[in-house]
Formats: structure tokens, C-alpha cells, sequence
């Protein structure tokens, strides 16, 4: 059902009605899918980084200062190092000289264990002097071998620079004296090996850790990618509609309609944006264009406004859709249907003790109940008291009646209707009304609640005529193309205002006095 309304939009989707798969566009074409997916995934991932940027780069931040601290607070290390060389005596020919490299190669990889053993620690520890011992010292010293080489180097970690130095002299000088007592004599009673300290030791003078540079960009690094992380995840958790991206996820409806979010009405709902110069007023003037297109060719102009769980924004934009419509001089009647928690009245700052309830039950005409809004050709049904049975009364003969009468005498009738989700009035009032206007709040209603509310209607066989996505957030996917240019056109006036209707006005006793002649 929701689908086949998409042909009723097909006439103004260049007013920024969402498009369905198989829409072509006027330069002529089809929308290529594929295409597109590549381009709207990135712009996705965009899109979630400047919706949760505040915690992304408080993530990074928080990385940043962590590797900062850590500087701060590790206490820093220096390293000395030494080399020594081993070389092989009595070589007198060039064959004798390549053996004995070789020998000496092998016979330095025993001496590495030998450099971090007792025999070398202990002399060193009563040499510098030093208060550890042995195996406490050899976690301070390491010792390698280049590749293919009879070199062996020796590199001592202390807090202390000086200290450094001195046990890397010592186990230099240590190492030297051990590798003569073990390297066994030849023929001629010299020493087969020998070493030589070729690398003096010297007091470093810079730390080597922390490494101060290293950890902050290691940090910034971490703290991005845990930032992206949790960007990502929590767009992946969050089921609020925040977009008509969002939307779209849910339903083929079209999105009629876009409504910025103020937060200076926030707790009017009453508040009238029509004769302002603002994002949100241009927001109703777009969507009061669009509903023209609504039913047309058809007698009854009768909308239901509702939403799919409570404060949404669906009294605010029933009101300011009825003011809306009034300015552009349709003759139009607002009723409260919310006979559950009525808000109208209050909103509008009318009386509430007699309306719609008590016009259902027959203890009054409407044009006892009718009531000015402030605006020419603009008149309001209040709630009137609440009921015990709205349902049943929504759902009445009375009601239809009710909605023929007013129907054949105001150009649009606008209903504030209770939410989908937990009752059925909504649905119930779409059945004899021109249709539903869905209005889905950004950031307030999660996809689910949207389908239920959808679904709830199209059990009843009831008529999506589009959503109105209200509250939509700067920053938001789609808001900047959508209101970025209206600076441009900010004092247009009344006269620059296009997509008005050549409706005759009236006067603001004329349609009490045409109520008087029908009853």
C-alpha cells in the first residue's frame, strides 16, 4: 500500500521528495543503484563522523592526554653502549684467516651468554660499586651481534646517565679479560681468541625512553581509531531516525515535508512560524507547496496529522500547517482530535471546556464550537472535555457527518490526531479522511516504532500520504543542501512568495455566518 503512493509524488519530486529505486530523473535516465550505493556509503560514514565529532574527538583527545601523562610520569631511562671485536691469532695466510673468522663467528655467539653471566656481572657489580646483583643486573644490559660480523655490542639501561656509562665500561672491560682466561692457547702458547673494546662508553645525554614524540603519536593514533570506533558503533546501536536516509530504511513513503528543529519554540507548540524569515517557517512554506499536490482533483482535502509515539512535534505542525495554509489565503479549520491529551487549545491559548467532544455527542453546532486562531480564514475546533469512549466517538457516524459538512465548506481541513503507536484514533481517522501525514521527529522515534505506526495504518487500510521529518537537526544528512542556501533569499516578503493559490479570500465572520446557513 505504502509503495503504490509513491505514483501520487511522482509530480513534485523535484520539491525534495525522497526518490524510490526506478525514478528518472528530468535530465532523463535511470537512477543507477550501484553507482550510487559507492557514493552514499561514504557519504554515510561522513555523515556519522559530524553527527558524533564531539566524542570522536574527545576519544582522541583523552588518547592524547593518556600518552601525555604517561611522558610525564615515566621516569626517564639512558643507554650506554659498548662493542667489542673478536679476532683469531697466529693467522699467517689467507686460508688460516678465513677459518678463523669463522671460528671466531661461533665462538662469539657463546661469548654473548657469557657477557650477562656471574663471571662477567659480579667483578662489574664490586667494580662500579653496585648494590644488585647478577641476575638483577643482567635485565638491565643486552647484548647482540650484528649479522655476520665478530662484533658483539653491549648496551646498559640505567635512570642514572653516569651509571650507565660506568657499567658499560665495566662489562667492556670485564668481557675482555673473561674471553682471555676462557679462549684456549695454540701451538705456540698465544690465545687463540682475542677481544678489544673498539667502542668506548659514553655518558648518553638524552634519555632514551620515554620516548616522547613516539607515544603522543602513537596516542593521537589510537585515540582516532578508537574515536572512529566508537563512532561507527554507536551509529551501528542507534535505531533513532535522524535523517531521511533514515527513513528510507523503513518505508517507501515519501518524505513530504522537512521541518528544522528550534529551540526556541521548544515547549510552544503553538508557536507560528508564517511571516518569518527563518529556516523553519521556509520549512512549512515547502511542505504547505507540497500538500497542494496532495489529492488533486479530488473533493475531499482533509489530512490527519499524526505521529508514532508522543512529542514528535505533531501538534506544533498541525498548527503551524493550518496557519501556513491560512496565510496563502485557503479558508482552513483546525480540529483537535487528541481527545485523549488534547494540546491545541492550550497551544493556541483557546477555550477547551466545549469542542469536538461535545459537538460528536450533540450538545452543540459547530458554529457554537468554532473559534478564531488570529489568522484570517483560519478557525479552530478545540478537544473540547475528554471523553471516556474517543475511539468510538472518532469512529462514529456523527464523526463522518461531521467531516463531510466542514470538508464542502473550508478549502483544507487539518486534524490533530493521538499517535499511532498506543492508540487507534489516528488510524481510525485516516480511514475517512483524505489520508495520514506521519509526522517522525529526528532523534526521537526508532525504526521500529515508525514501521509499527506504519503498519498499524495499513491494516486499517488506511492512506499514507507522506511523513513529515520534523526536528531535523544542523548538521544532519541532508539539511545542508536542503536549507543551506535560504540565507540567500532572506527578505523576500510577502509579495516574492511563489506556489501560492489564487483562493478567494474571506472575511473572518463569513464562514460562522456560512455555518449558520447550513444548519
Amino acid at each position: 500500500m505504502i509503495k503504490a503512493q509513491q505514483e501520487t509524488f511522482d509530480t513534485f519530486g523535484y520539491l525534495g521528495v525522497t526518490c524510490v529505486p526506478g525514478y528518472r530523473d528530468p535530465a532523463g535516465g535511470e537512477w543507477d543503484e550501484s553507482r550510487q550505493g559507492s557514493r552514499v556509503e561514504l557519504r554515510d560514514y561522513i555523515a556519522v563522523l559530524r553527527k558524533y565529532w564531539r566524542s570522536t574527538v574527545a576519544v582522541t583527545l583523552f588518547a592524547v592526554l593518556g600518552a601525555t601523562a604517561f611522558n610525564f610520569f615515566s621516569a626517564p631511562t639512558y643507554t650506554s653502549r659498548t662493542a667489542l671485536f673478536f679476532s683469531v691469532n697466529g693467522a699467517t695466510s689467507a686460508s688460516d684467516l678465513a677459518q678463523g673468522t669463522t671460528f671466531t663467528q661461533k665462538q662469539v655467539e657463546s661469548y654473548v651468554e657469557v657477557a650477562t653471566s656471574p663471571l662477567v656481572l659480579q667483578p662489574v657489580i664490586a667494580k662500579v660499586p653496585l648494590a644488585t646483583t647478577p641476575a638483577a643486573l643482567a635485565k638491565q644490559i643486552k647484548v647482540g651481534v650484528p649479522t655476520n660480523t665478530s662484533v658483539i655490542t653491549v648496551e646498559v639501561v640505567d635512570r642514572d646517565p653516569a651509571t650507565a656509562a660506568a657499567i658499560a665500561d665495566a662489562v667492556g672491560t670485564q668481557l675482555v679479560s673473561t674471553v682471555h682466561d676462557l679462549s684456549p692457547d695454540d701451538s705456540r702458547g698465544q690465545k687463540t681468541v682475542v677481544a678489544t673494546v673498539i667502542t668506548p662508553a659514553t655518558v648518553p645525554s638524552s634519555p632514551t625512553t620515554p620516548k616522547v614524540a613516539q607515544n603522543l603519536a602513537l596516542g593521537l593514533l589510537l585515540g582516532l581509531f578508537l574515536g572512529v570506533g566508537q563512532a561507527i558503533l554507536r551509529a551501528a546501536l542507534d535505531t533513532r531516525i535522524w535523517s531521511t536516509e533514515d527513513v528510507a530504511t523503513v518505508t517507501d513513503a515519501p518524505v513530504v515535508g522537512r521541518i528544522p528543529f528550534d529551540k526556541t519554540i521548544v515547549g510552544r507548540p503553538g508557536a507560528a512560524v508564517d511571516g518569518r524569515d527563518t529556516v523553519r517557517a521556509e520549512g512549512f512554506r515547502r511542505l504547505r507547496t507540497n500538500l497542494q499536490y496532495l489529492d488533486a482533483g479530488q473533493g475531499r482535502r482533509s489530512f490527519v496529522i499524526t505521529s508514532s509515539i508522543a512529542d514528535e512535534g505533531k501538534t506544533s505542525t498541525s498548527v503551524n500547517i493550518a496557519a501556513t495554509l491560512a496565510a496563502a489565503g485557503l479558508h482552513v479549520l483546525l480540529l483537535d482530535a487528541d481527545m485523549r491529551k488534547p494540546s491545541v487549545g492550550r497551544a493556541l491559548g483557546l477555550e477547551d471546556a466545549v469542542g469536538l467532544s461535545t459537538l460528536l455527542i450533540g450538545r452543540a453546532q459547530l458554529r457554537d464550537v468554532l473559534q478564531g486562531a488570529g489568522v484570517p480564514e483560519f478557525h479552530v475546533v478545540t478537544s473540547g472535555q475528554v471523553p471516556p469512549n474517543p475511539s468510538e466517538l472518532l469512529g462514529s457516524a456523527a464523526m463522518s457527518r461531521l467531516l463531510e459538512t466542514v470538508t464542502a465548506q473550508y478549502d483544507a481541513v487539518v486534524i490533530d490526531a493521538p499517535p499511532l503507536l498506543p492508540v487507534t484514533d489516528a488510524a481510525i481517522l485516516s480511514r475517512i479522511t483524505s489520508g495520514a501525514l506521519v509526522v517522525v521527529g529526528s532523534g526521537d522515534v526508532r525504526t521500529p516504532q515508525l514501521a509499527g505506526a506504519l503498519e498499524s495504518l495499513e491494516s486499517v487500510d488506511g492512506r499514507v500520504l507522506g511523513l513529515v521529518l520534523n526536528k531535523l537537526r544542523r548538521g544532519t544528512s541532508g539539511y545542508g543542501s536542503y536549507y543551506g542556501h535560504y540565507g540567500h533569499y532572506g527578505h523576500h516578503g510577502q509579495g516574492a512568495e511563489d506556489h501560492r493559490p489564487t483562493a478567494r479570500r474571506a472575511t473572518a465572520e463569513e464562514p460562522v455566518a456560512r455555518q449558520r446557513e447550513t444548519a
